[in-house]
């Protein structure tokens, strides 16, 4: 790989020119795009292009800071850009590869082979598109990634010739030609319930990105013997889940939530702990419990309760008490400054505060709007019911 951009240059308009048109963006790398639409550009210079240079880098600049420091990185248009691993999430699978040979099956824009190939000294991108291959192998050569190769082909078709490997990577297309998005492991493409037990017969371990939407026990039922379910979320949003298979697998899986820095992991085989609800006032109560979406996502309300100590609120509430702060807990937490009967019309003292709900009759929007509430603030409200059946408005503020 010579990091040019003559294996691009069919994707840049008849009459234009790539290193023109690469250097233009670079140019106007900070210009606002909406306005930089309007401005006259050299007449070598691919207008469209250039716009999602510029845009693509700017969007890197948060979700891939490592590509939007590179030169010459050349970025996919804007969906593609919102729809690929972040450099946290692609560092968190690299560290999922074992031994010294890797291989991605569904290698797409191939922000997730370009971290996990950095812990083997062999490598292989598979990827079925075309342009989408072009485009890797010019990036792969600017990010200088050594023991790489690219191969244009598809998953199924590659795998019939596969040689051992010790890593196999697989993020299944979740979407049919028509946009439908797909969560049932089955519809979607390459079929990993027929095609991961071959896997498992050329490589040590299988990695496969599914849908976050995916039932996890779902894919336990169709999938060969699984080793870790990760599920993957950033900033309160699941983003990812992650099956692990290994061929020599020798217990019972374990699943682990990720939530940003924080990282919560249990056994399958391990019994859940018995639901400790708060047996006093709750106005006696000091602080309040958010989970995060990764733990809401597993339904380990029980076992996140007991490993920190805490109480419940109500089966179905999702939130939690405790007299201490507990630390790392994955999740947020607030001191709770207030307990309000939900059948109160407003808060008249409060003007603005984020509206939440945990088994609640009325949406969050519903709730605001009953309350008179703008949104924003320091001031949190969670409204949800007790263990009692009493509907009520959880006041609260985020601990530092």
């Amino acid at each position: 790989m010579k990091g040019t951009y003559d294996d691009l240059c069919e994707i840049v308009s008849v009459g234009c020119d790539m290193t023109a048109t690469m250097r233009c963006a670079d140019e106007h790398r900070a210009d606002d795009v909406a306005k930089l639409a309007f401005k006259r550009v050299p007449a070598d210079v691919d207008r469209l292009l250039m716009l999602q240079q510029v845009e693509g880098r700017q969007l890197a600049q948060t979700k891939l800071p490592e590509w939007s420091s590179t030169p010459g990185i050349v970025y996919p248009p804007r969906v593609s850009m919102e729809q690929c691993s972040s450099q946290s999430t692609a560092l968190l699978k690299a560290d999922l590869v074992i031994g010294d040979s890797l291989v991605d099956l569904t290698g797409g824009l191939g922000v997730d082979f370009s971290y996990m190939s950095r812990k083997v000294s062999r490598a292989t991108y598979v990827e079925r598109d075309t342009r989408l291959a072009a485009l890797a192998n010019h990036n792969f050569a600017a990010l200088s990634l050594k023991g790489v190769t690219v191969v244009n082909d598809s998953a199924e078709s590659f795998v019939k010739t596969m040689s051992p490997v010790d890593t196999v990577f697989v993020d299944p297309s979740r979407r049919d030609i028509n946009g439908k998005r797909f969560f049932a492991i089955a519809d979607c493409e390459p079929d990993m319930t027929t095609l991961a037990p071959q896997l498992l017969s050329v490589a040590k371990r299988v990695i496969v990105k599914l849908s976050p939407m995916l039932d996890i026990t779902a894919a336990l039922r169709v999938l060969p013997p699984v080793s870790r379910v990760i599920v993957v979320g950033v900033k309160n949003e699941c983003k990812e889940l992650l099956i692990v298979m290994d061929r020599d697998r020798s217990s019972s899986p374990v699943v682990e939530c990720v939530a940003d820095d924080r990282r919560f992991s249990y056994s399958m085989d391990d019994p859940s702990p018995a639901i400790v609800y708060w047996k006093g006032d709750l106005k006696s109560c000091p602080y309040l419990y958010d989970p995060d979406a990764t733990l809401m996502k597993v339904g380990c309300h029980a076992r996140v309760a007991a490993r920190f100590g805490l109480s419940i609120v109500a089966d179905n509430s999702h939130l939690m008490l405790g007299d201490r702060v507990a630390d790392d807990f994955p999740g947020r937490v607030f001191r709770l400054i207030g307990i309000v009967s939900a059948s109160v019309a407003s808060l008249s003292a409060l003007k603005r505060a984020n509206v939440a709900v945990r088994n609640f009759n009325m949406t969050a929007v519903q709730l605001r709007d009953r309350l008179k509430l703008k949104d924003g603030g320091d001031t949190y409200i969670f409204g949800t019911t007790t263990a009692k059946g009493k509907r009520v408005l959880l006041m609260a503020t985020p601990l530092d």
